[in-house]
């Protein structure tokens, strides 16, 4: 029986795109569902009814939610091209890493950018304790991986994209050559993938939709 592999996804989302990038760097066949976040779909709210989020890949049918949870899923479901290592004290620090730049280093650096300019100074220095963190993590490996794109690498998409996106928007210089050149290193190494580079929303449509989320913003002020 063929797989039938479907992801509910929303193009702008770096959450979306990790699942995509994974499903390319194993070669999984797999039909995209765009979804309009302003108004989701009835098979979104059926597909995760407890976050009611993109992503959410259906697997034959069967609905698995939250990127991290689903990047493991993949790994362990299509074993070609592991994202995460062998051993389980890798798999572990791996995970780790991960979970950091969900719940401390997205929202540091999304803050740093949207935050009110009064909040501003402080809210970057907590941005750059997080990237200054990962650049120690990362030391003298190409990638978070090692010598290939792991799963911190997928996890970290949006560090190496989106920053650079919103930061030009919104005139917030965050992930910098002379503050933190090994994390620029990685940017430049992890952007220069063939299936990294394939699988990013266009710079100037992801630029378009964040500045007229800053000109709705001033104008309802």
């Amino acid at each position: 029986m063929a797989e039938e592999v479907k992801l509910i996804g929303m193009w702008g989302s770096p959450f979306s795109r990790r699942v995509e990038i994974a499903l390319k760097l194993k070669g999984v066949q797999y039909d995209y569902i765009e979804d309009d976040l302003t108004n989701k779909s009835p098979l979104l709210l059926k597909s995760n009814p407890v976050h009611k989020k993109v992503p959410v890949l259906l697997h034959n049918g069967k609905p698995i939610a939250e990127s991290l949870v689903i990047l493991e899923y993949i790994d362990e479901t299509w074993k070609a091209n592991p994202i995460l290592p062998q051993h389980p004290y890798d798999r572990a620090m791996a995970r780790f890493w991960a979970k950091y730049i969900d719940e401390k280093c997205m929202l540091a650096l999304w803050n740093a950018c949207w935050c009110e300019k009064k909040d501003r100074e402080k809210a970057v220095e907590e941005a750059k304790v997080c990237l200054k963190t990962l650049e120690n993590e990362l030391k003298d490996k190409k990638f978070f991986g090692g010598e290939s794109i792991g799963l911190v690498d997928i996890a970290a998409n949006f560090i190496g994209f989106w920053v650079g996106v919103i930061g030009e928007v919104v005139g917030v210089e965050l992930l910098t050559i002379d503050k933190f050149p090994i994390l620029c290193k990685w940017r430049d190494e992890y952007l220069g993938c063939s299936v990294i580079k394939e699988n990013l929303p266009s710079k100037e449509k992801l630029g378009a939709y964040f500045r007229t989320r800053v000109e709705s913003a001033s104008q309802s002020k």
